[in-house]
């Protein structure tokens, strides 16, 4: 059984393989540019795609725009040196291509490199993606961009030795939360990783389970500003809190990132949001909103990647995010309208 084959759903066979490996053939320089306050799947994108350029003898740079410094739970991925800062990204390059982003905000100060491409290349999961690419290699149904880049690879005819594995499985493990929600295909793309040889559960801890004495106490401050919205959208109820600048001292952006899995496990709400400040804006919010698909007294699946489009986000139906501006009061109250 190919790896195609044991994936579900007829969109999966309509992907445009064929318009992606033609880019990636004709290609004499890459860029892979990673979303802001990259996570391990955007990451594990870029850098699988690299490793495999890299054995096809074409130049290649993978970047991401902010913040400074690659999260350290990441810094082992192999590959890592094909890093570089945003001052180092060329101008003009053959072939750009962007993972794991629903849109060319997503690549923030690296946006612009994208006109000084020949051609663009966009490999995403989200559902909300824009296809702003010149080919646009986008499957909704996958559990992680690294997913579509291992069935991209399979089509290629490239093969996967450990160290692309690797970087795939990051992606795979962390965006799936350690296999909560997977698919039809899901264990079998994992299984086919696994088989490389790559060390699954030290990947799965150095990701998800390593963390500075600094995160409890940022813990302790940050979920004290909790607050529970028992009736919004008709009973599903909100639950919310804030990462204040303050907060972030000692703890790197992957802890700040880790805090709404822990809001999200609050029985009362059905939807909960994290608003993290910005470093360096004044009065700018990255805010990540999470929904479950089920419970008690709630309605089934609110789409927060709708909720988060209405406030000039995007994401998935469970998992989403958008950019708010202004005051506390403000930016809650502006969620709370659009939910209703």
């Amino acid at each position: 059984m190919t790896l195609s084959e044991s994936s579900a759903g007829t969109a999966r066979s309509a992907l445009p393989f064929e318009a992606a490996i033609a880019a990636l053939n004709a290609a004499g320089s890459v860029t892979i540019v990673c979303h802001v306050q990259p996570d391990a799947d955007t990451v594990g994108s870029g850098l699988a795609l690299a490793l495999v350029l890299e054995r096809r003898g074409i130049p290649v740079r993978v970047s991401f725009a902010e913040p400074a410094e690659l999260p350290q739970s990441m810094r082992t991925l192999p590959g890592v040196w094909h890093l570089v800062p945003p001052a180092d990204v060329p101008d003009q390059v053959d072939l750009l291509i962007a993972v794991d982003c629903g849109s060319a905000g997503r690549l923030g100060a690296l946006a612009g490199r994208m006109d000084g491409a020949a051609t663009t290349l966009v490999i995403d999961h989200h559902r909300s993606n824009t296809t702003f690419g010149d080919v646009n290699l986008v499957d909704p149904d996958a559990e992680s961009t690294t997913a579509v880049i291992a069935r991209l690879l399979e089509a290629w005819g490239e093969p996967l030795d450990a160290v692309v594995a690797h970087c795939l499985y990051a992606g795979l493990v962390t965006d799936t939360g350690s296999f909560r929600w997977v698919r039809p295909g899901t264990h079998a793309l994992a299984d086919r990783l696994l088989a490389t040889g790559i060390d699954g559960p030290e990947i799965a801890r150095t990701l998800l389970d390593t963390h500075p004495f600094a995160w409890l106490p940022m813990l302790s401050r940050v979920l004290g500003t909790a607050r529970l919205e028992p009736a919004v959208r008709d009973g599903t109820g909100l639950v919310y809190v804030f990462v204040r600048r303050a907060d972030e001292t000692g703890v790197g952006s992957e802890e700040v990132e880790s805090v709404i899995d822990i809001v999200r496990t609050t029985t009362e709400a059905g939807i909960a949001a994290v608003f993290k400040e910005s470093r360096t804006v004044e009065d700018r919010w990255t805010v990540s909103l999470r929904s479950r698909d089920s419970g008690p007294g709630m309605c089934d699946g609110v789409d927060v990647a709708a909720v988060a489009t209405a406030l000039g986000g995007g994401g998935h139906r469970y998992a989403a995010g958008y950019t708010a501006y202004g005051d506390p009061e403000g930016i809650v109250a502006a969620l709370l309208a659009v939910l209703g």
